[in-house]
C-alpha cells in the first residue's frame, strides 16, 4: 500500500482547470488514480481507432474455387513459397518468446478450394508454448484469403489444453476472410477470419510508405496496418510487411506488451 505524503498539497483537476487542495493522506490514492486515468487517456485513440476497424470491416464468403489458384501465393506483401522459414524473436509481458512460420508443400482442399499449408510454431522462455497449421489460399488476382486454422496451446509437459481460436471455413458457421488484398490501400477494413465468438480479426492498412528496421531488413516503404476483433475491443495490434519478405515486424500498442520481430529468412528446396 502507498504511504502517505505529510502536508497539504494542490492538484489540477482534471479537464476542469481547477486546482483542489488535499490533505497529504489522500495524496497517494488521488496519485494512482491520476496515473490510471491517464493511462486510459493514452490508449483512448488506439482503441477507438480498432473499435472503428472492427465496425467498418466488411465481410463476404469467398470466391468460388474457380477463382482460385491452386494453392499458390505469390502475393508480393505475403508471399509463401513452399520451403520458406520465417524466423522472429519478441517478447509478450515479461516472457521471452520465439515464432518459427514455415510455408511446407503441403496442401489441403476447405471450402472446395486448394490451400497452402502453413506450419507456426511458438516458444515461450524456451519451451513450446504454441503451434498452429494455417491454411491460405490466393485469388487469381492477387488476394490472398485465410481459410482456417488449428492451433493448439500446450502445457510445459507438452499436453495441449487449449484449441480456442481454431476455426474451418465452411465448419459450424465459420467463413474464410481477405488476409491481404492484392493491392493494398489506406481506408478499407476486412475481417481475416470470421468464425463469431471465436475468431473475428479485423484489419485496414494505415500507410503504405512506413519506416520499419528489424535485424533482417530496414525499409522506408513498408506497409503499416492495424489489427483488431471485436472479442477483444482493447488490444490494438500493428503489423509491418515488407514486399517480397511479408511480415517483419509486430507490436501490440494498446491492451497488451507483444512484440515480435524478423531475424531470419531462408528457404529449403524440396528434396
Amino acid at each position: 500500500m502507498p504511504r502517505p505524503v505529510a502536508g497539504w498539497f494542490q492538484v489540477v483537476a482534471l479537464g476542469y482547470g481547477r486546482t483542489v487542495s488535499l490533505p497529504g493522506r489522500w495524496l497517494s490514492p488521488v496519485l494512482a488514480a491520476v496515473g490510471v486515468l491517464a493511462a486510459l487517456s493514452a490508449a483512448a485513440p488506439a482503441i477507438s481507432q480498432a473499435q472503428n476497424t472492427a465496425r467498418a470491416a466488411t465481410h463476404h464468403h469467398h470466391p468460388p474455387p474457380s477463382r482460385f489458384t491452386h494453392a499458390r501465393v505469390d502475393n508480393p506483401w505475403f508471399p509463401l513459397k513452399p520451403g520458406t522459414t520465417w524466423s522472429y524473436r519478441g517478447s509478450e509481458g515479461p516472457d521471452r518468446t520465439r515464432d518459427v512460420m514455415i510455408a511446407t508443400y503441403r496442401t489441403r482442399v476447405i471450402d472446395g478450394v486448394a490451400c497452402r499449408v502453413v506450419f507456426d510454431r511458438v516458444w515461450t522462455h524456451g519451451r513450446l508454448s504454441e503451434r498452429t497449421r494455417d491454411f491460405y489460399a490466393q485469388t487469381k488476382r492477387g488476394t490472398v484469403w485465410y481459410f482456417g486454422e488449428r492451433t493448439a496451446t500446450v502445457d510445459r509437459h507438452g499436453h495441449v489444453i487449449s484449441h480456442e481460436g481454431s476455426f474451418t471455413s465452411g465448419v459450424d458457421g465459420a467463413e474464410a476472410g481477405v488476409f491481404m488484398t492484392a493491392h493494398p490501400r489506406v481506408g478499407p477494413s476486412y475481417f481475416q477470419e470470421y468464425y463469431p465468438g471465436h475468431a473475428m480479426d479485423a484489419f485496414t492498412v494505415l500507410r503504405r510508405e512506413a519506416h520499419v528496421s528489424v535485424p533482417l531488413v530496414r525499409s522506408d516503404h513498408a506497409l503499416l496496418t492495424r489489427e483488431t476483433s471485436p472479442l477483444e475491443p482493447s488490444v490494438v495490434d500493428h503489423k509491418y510487411y515488407v514486399r517480397d519478405i511479408g511480415d517483419v515486424r509486430e507490436v501490440t500498442v494498446a491492451g497488451g506488451h507483444e512484440l515480435l520481430h524478423l531475424v531470419a529468412m531462408n528457404h529449403v528446396p524440396r528434396s
